[in-house]
């Protein structure tokens, strides 16, 4: 068994323009009439849903933050009753109030759907095992992973995150052929593997379901390195779905965009101007089938480039870029725009290092210093030490070639790094900046 839906993934521009404008419209209608936070943004911005007549209209309306689903906590972005949700997560929350989602039945088909359209394009089917070890409960990953994976008749283990020396056991004993993680805890796992004596040859594993945190190119190559793999990205957010918004089918010529539910956009993160396709920029979503938390033009942070050229799977669906970085993530070191995602590019090419870094920003004098701290592994561990010396000169020289800033590098003993079993935290900031 699989899903495929032919008519929505190889649809022609003009017919998916019609579907994606009536869609538009309706939701338009729906949120102006139903939700008063968006009723008065549109006034102020001068528009009534009569207005919207296309997708072509899409830029007169105003974009959402995830500020305003914050300032409308808990339940003020939804569109109907609660007593019609059959579904409530919510994002991490690291800083301030959760962002909530809310979900009726049709909207959980739907997510099933697009989900299983994702698993489907990678070649998973029925008699795979599907090993999702993304986390459960308020975070949209496990269960969105889980029903669209029970969609398409594979066998579901509902791990989790967490006690990785169970996950490896599991991995083994049920024989998955399928895991699905961020590439951060993926990477953990392989690391305990190892100390347990477990070879890549001891498991069944064929596909990689990464994301939830921006990877490299690098990062994907180790991971099907380290498990003998065929490492997928998938991408989603809790705001407009969870994942299944995008991923990428086995061609990997970028990430198909489910362009029947979601009307993707990029923008200039500074101007909120559209650009034009091929620019890279901020990724804004509208969601234009959704019942509970239909959003008008997300500003998700995510930077990006869309493609509508026909994929050589035959897909016909827009696809997007790998996300190469968040717009909330990047840092600012004397003037020069810094992604974590940069640097593990670089210490990936090393063989000496292990992908397990800290970045910690300071400023020291009126003048901003990043030191990166980076593993090493036994083999350079034991090692002299002016051969340790060497090799941080050299990998400091790489990524200084690379980030055009002077960077101060710190090789430390393996395992001291704190591993992450959900999204990796990279970066330390001690600067205070106002």
């Amino acid at each position: 068994m699989c899903y495929w839906n032919e008519k929505m993934e190889t649809i022609d521009k003009e017919s998916l323009k019609k579907i994606q404008s009536e869609r538009l419209k309706d939701t338009v209608k729906r949120v102006y009439e139903n939700i008063p936070y968006y009723r008065e943004k549109m006034k102020e911005a001068g528009i009534t849903p009569d207005d919207i007549n296309s997708v072509d209209d899409l830029h007169k309306l105003p974009f959402t933050y995830k500020t305003d689903l914050r300032d409308n906590y808990p339940f003020g972005t939804f569109a109907i009753p609660l007593k019609e949700i059959v579904r409530v997560h919510a994002s991490s929350g690291t800083t301030g109030k959760q962002t909530v989602v809310g979900y009726t039945h049709h909207d959980i088909d739907i997510w099933s759907e697009c989900v299983a359209r994702c698993l489907t394009s990678v070649g998973i089917n029925k008699d795979d095992i599907v090993h999702v070890a993304y986390g459960y409960g308020l975070f949209t990953g496990g269960l969105g992973l889980h029903y669209g994976a029970e969609l398409i008749g594979a066998t579901v283990i509902p791990v989790s995150g967490g006690n990785t020396a169970r996950q490896i056991q599991l991995l083994k004993d049920f024989e998955a052929t399928v895991l699905c993680c961020t590439p951060s805890y993926a990477l953990h796992i392989a690391d305990q593997m190892r100390e347990a004596g477990v070879s890549k040859d001891d498991l069944k594993l064929r596909i990689g379901i990464f994301g939830a945190e921006p990877w490299s190119e690098e990062m994907k190559s180790q991971l099907e390195n380290l498990f003998g793999i065929k490492a997928y990205d998938i991408y989603g957010l809790s705001e407009i779905m969870g994942p299944g918004v995008s991923m990428n089918c086995q061609h990997q010529g970028g990430l198909h965009i489910q362009a029947d539910h979601f009307i993707p956009e990029i923008i200039d993160p500074d101007t909120g101007e559209v650009l034009p396709e091929g620019a890279e920029g901020e990724l804004v979503f509208t969601c234009i089938t959704k019942e509970a938390l239909p959003l008008i033009r997300y500003r998700t942070k995510d930077l990006s480039v869309l493609n509508s050229d026909v994929c050589s799977c035959g897909r016909t669906t827009v696809r997007m870029k790998k996300v190469t970085g968040r717009a909330d993530d990047m840092i600012i070191i004397r003037g020069v725009n810094v992604f974590p995602s940069q640097i593990e590019s670089v210490l990936l090419k090393h063989s000496e290092v292990e992908p397990h870094y800290m970045i910690y920003v300071d400023r020291i004098n009126n003048l901003d210093i990043m030191e990166v701290h980076i593993e090493m592994n036994q083999s350079i561990f034991s090692d002299q030490v002016r051969k340790i010396e060497a090799l941080e000169r050299k990998i400091r020289h790489d990524i200084e070639s690379t980030l055009g800033i002077s960077t101060k590098i710190r090789l430390v003993e393996p395992n001291t790094i704190q591993r992450s079993e959900g999204k990796a935290k990279r970066v330390i900031d001690k600067r205070k900046l106002y």
